[in-house]
C-alpha cells in the first residue's frame, strides 16, 4: 500500500502525534507529528532500544545528556540514537508541523 507521511496530518495542534508505521519483532518504525511540543522539564528519553530518526519537515532541538548544546535539526537531518542514550526534545517548530520518521529497533 502506498501512503504519504504528509497527507492526514492532525488537526488537533496542542499534542504530539505518533503513528505507527511499521511494526516486526524487533522493529518499529513511526511517524511522529509535533506542533510545538518539548520534552518536559527534567525528563530525559532513555530508552532500552536504538533509534535512528529524520526530521522531514519543520524544526527542532534536540540535546544529548552528554553534550553541552543542543543540536538544531532540520529537514533532512538525521542521528542514530543508541540504546540507552539519554536525550530529549528542547523545542519544535511552533510556526509549522515538525514531521519526525523515527526507526525503534532491539
Amino acid at each position: 500500500m502506498l501512503e504519504n507521511l504528509f497527507t492526514s496530518l492532525p488537526a488537533d495542534t496542542t499534542q504530539e502525534h505518533i503513528d505507527n508505521l511499521l511494526s516486526r519483532p524487533g522493529l518499529r518504525i513511526e511517524r511522529i507529528v509535533s506542533f510545538g511540543q518539548a520534552s518536559p522539564p527534567g525528563f530525559w528519553y532513555d530508552q532500552p532500544q536504538g533509534e535512528w530518526v529524520v526530521v522531514l519537515s519543520g524544526s527542532a532541538g534536540l540535546r544529548l545528556e552528554h553534550e553541552a548544546v543542543e543540536r538544531v535539526i532540520r529537514p533532512g537531518d538525521c542521528i542514530e540514537l543508541p540504546a540507552h542514550c539519554r536525550h530529549r526534545v528542547e523545542w519544535t517548530d511552533r510556526t509549522q508541523a515538525t514531521v519526525w520518521l523515527a526507526v525503534h529497533w532491539s
